[in-house]
C-alpha cells in the first residue's frame, strides 16, 4: 500500500437503501478493498443494525453515516452526515422521506407499467429508490436495460419520472448538525455548476475531496474551497456493490477527519 492509498472509504451503501452489501458482508469487503475504516451512508435512512455512531465488526471500524438529498433552490445536492446519533428531528424527517420514497416508487412503477404494458416484479419497501425500479425494468420484458430505464423512462424529465419532496438545504443542514459530528457536501463535481455547489460549503464542515468520478475534475477549485471555508476533506467510493476502496481518505487526511469524530 502506498502512502496515498485510501485507508478509509467514507461513502458506501448497503441493502438498507440501494446497495448490495449487508453489514455482515461489510468487513470482508473492506479488507478486500484495503481499507480499515468505512462509513455506511445509506440514502435518507439510518442503518437498522448500527446501534452507535462508531462500531467495530471483525476488526473493521464502521462509522454510522447517512446521505441526505436536499433542495438548495436552483440545484439539488447530497449531504453526508458522519457519526450519527439519532435525534427526534432527524428521525421524523427520515420517516417522512421514507414515506415519500415508498409513495413515489409506487407512482413510478404504475407509470412504467402503463407506459410499457409490462408488469414489473418489484417489492415496494422502505429504502426503495429508482435504481431498484431500473433493475426491475431491466429484468422485465420491457425493451430497456438498466441505463435505458433511466434514459428513456424514469430519469428527470422522462415520462415516468416523479419528483421527490425534499427538505431545503437549510433544514437538511440543521437536522444533520444536531445528529452528526461532521456534515459534508458529497461529490461536488457531479452537479451542474460545481463552483456554485462548492459555495454551499460555507455552511458545512467538510467536502468530499476523494471520489471516483471517472473523469478529470478541477481539484484546484476544490482545494480552494477547502482553504476558504476551513473544511475537512472526506472521500469514498460511493459503492453500491461490494467493491470498496476505489476512493477514500489517505492516512493524513483521515487523521484530520478522525479528530472531528469522538471515539474514532
Amino acid at each position: 500500500m502506498t502512502n496515498d492509498a485510501p485507508v478509509a472509504d467514507l461513502h458506501l451503501h448497503t441493502t438498507a437503501s440501494d446497495g448490495r452489501l449487508t453489514i455482515d458482508e461489510l468487513p470482508a469487503a473492506a479488507r478486500a478493498g484495503g481499507v480499515e475504516v468505512v462509513a455506511v451512508t445509506d440514502h435518507d435512512r439510518y442503518h437498522p443494525n448500527l446501534d452507535a455512531p462508531i462500531v467495530e465488526r471483525e476488526g473493521v471500524t464502521i462509522i454510522h453515516g447517512i446521505e441526505l438529498r436536499v433542495d438548495a433552490g436552483d440545484r439539488r445536492v447530497d449531504l453526508l452526515g458522519y457519526g450519527v446519533d439519532p435525534t427526534p428531528n432527524l428521525t421524523a424527517e427520515i420517516e417522512r422521506l421514507q414515506e415519500d420514497r415508498v409513495e413515489r416508487a409506487r407512482k413510478i412503477v404504475e407509470h412504467v407499467e402503463e407506459t410499457t404494458g409490462v408488469r414489473l416484479d418489484i417489492s415496494i419497501h422502505p429504502g426503495i429508490g429508482r435504481p431498484h425500479i431500473a433493475h426491475a425494468i431491466d429484468a422485465s420484458d420491457a425493451p430497456y436495460d438498466y441505463q435505458g430505464a433511466f434514459d428513456e423512462l424514469i430519469g428527470a424529465g422522462g415520462p415516468c419520472y416523479v419528483p421527490r419532496a425534499l427538505p431545503t438545504f437549510d433544514d437538511g443542514v440543521s437536522v444533520l448538525r444536531e445528529a452528526c459530528d461532521v456534515v459534508s457536501l458529497a461529490h461536488p463535481f457531479r452537479y451542474r455548476d460545481p463552483a456554485a455547489a462548492l459555495e454551499l460549503c460555507a455552511d458545512l464542515d467538510a467536502v468530499e475531496r476523494y471520489y471516483p468520478y471517472g473523469y478529470e475534475v478541477d481539484t484546484d477549485l476544490l482545494d480552494e474551497a477547502i482553504d476558504t471555508y476551513d473544511l475537512v476533506a472526506t472521500g469514498g467510493s460511493d459503492a453500491h456493490d461490494d467493491c470498496l476502496g476505489r476512493a477514500g481518505l489517505p492516512a493524513a487526511a483521515f487523521e484530520r477527519f478522525a479528530s472531528k469524530i469522538p471515539g474514532l
